[in-house]
């Protein structure tokens, strides 16, 4: 099986982010206070009277939040009222950003890159183990998916090796192939793009490496993280909406989740004010 980067609309650079770099990033995430959401809500109900669910793992965005309940981006019906004005990228996420998509626009056709395209959403995941009751869970796992946002999508991990897997399936469950496989390294960055990686193949994290490393002075609580991947996309700047311009259904719908937010952050506390 052919390593990924050796595809066009697929790069990947292990060690791309230096120790300092690192420091930095991990720093600043020590400050923020990932949340645990709720898929569902009152305006959007879980399917066929099935129970409400917590997602697998805490979250935080930057940029633009999508929070789950509002059923994220989905074009291009599922476009309105999906992302909430979010706080900015610190400065040395910023300064990575600006890097990367100048990788993008030098090394993908322009045909896969839209116009005004740029990597305004940021979703950071805490994978790992979540604690309940001396018991843990391994909630390292990613299953099938696509990321809807139009364009290239690019990545950052850090912490164990995760096995990220390109799959042939029809998303309803049956068995998948594998196409293309690769482990996501401690500091590397992933890229990926085009009708191949972003529109006819899922993709998944089948496992994750659980060999002692554990992040501390995080703030999530009762959960171990062993990996953290930060994932940025783009969203049309039409599309991502103040949450005081949210229809009123849905700014209740999500309001815990900001008051909760707004107790650590000064942006989302003047959200609400």
């Amino acid at each position: 099986m052919r390593n990924l980067s050796q595809y066009q609309n697929l790069i990947y650079r292990p060690n791309y982010i230096n120790k300092s770099q690192k420091h930095e990033i991990l720093t600043y995430l020590n400050t923020l206070f990932p949340i645990w959401e709720m898929r569902f809500s009152k305006s959007n109900p879980p399917p066929n009277n099935e129970p409400n669910r917590q997602l697998l793992r805490p979250v935080y965005w930057l940029g633009n939040w999508q929070f789950a309940c509002l059923n994220y981006y989905h074009p291009p019906q599922g476009i309105q009222n999906r992302c909430v004005s979010a706080e900015n990228y610190p400065p040395v996420l910023q300064k990575l950003i600006s890097e990367i998509e100048q990788i993008v626009h030098r090394d993908f056709s322009p045909k896969d890159v839209p116009d005004k395209w740029h990597l305004n959403t940021c979703l950071i995941n805490f994978y790992g183990n979540k604690l309940s009751e001396g018991d843990k869970k391994d909630c390292a796992r990613v299953g099938e998916h696509k990321d809807f946002e139009p364009g290239p999508v690019a990545s950052i991990s850090f912490g164990e090796k995760a096995l990220f897997q390109f799959v042939k399936s029809d998303g309803k469950g049956q068995k998948s192939s594998v196409v293309l496989q690769q482990w996501l390294e401690d500091s590397s960055l992933q890229i990926f793009g085009g009708d191949k990686f972003k529109k006819q193949l899922f993709h998944r994290v089948q496992r994750v490496e659980d060999k002692g490393i554990l992040f501390k002075d995080l703030n999530t609580e009762n959960f171990e993280t062993r990996r953290i991947n930060f994932t940025f996309r783009y969203v049309p700047n039409e599309h991502i909406r103040d949450f005081d311009t949210l229809p009123e259904h849905l700014k209740a719908d999500i309001l815990p989740y900001v008051k909760e937010l707004a107790e650590k952050s000064p942006f989302w506390q003047n959200q609400i004010l």
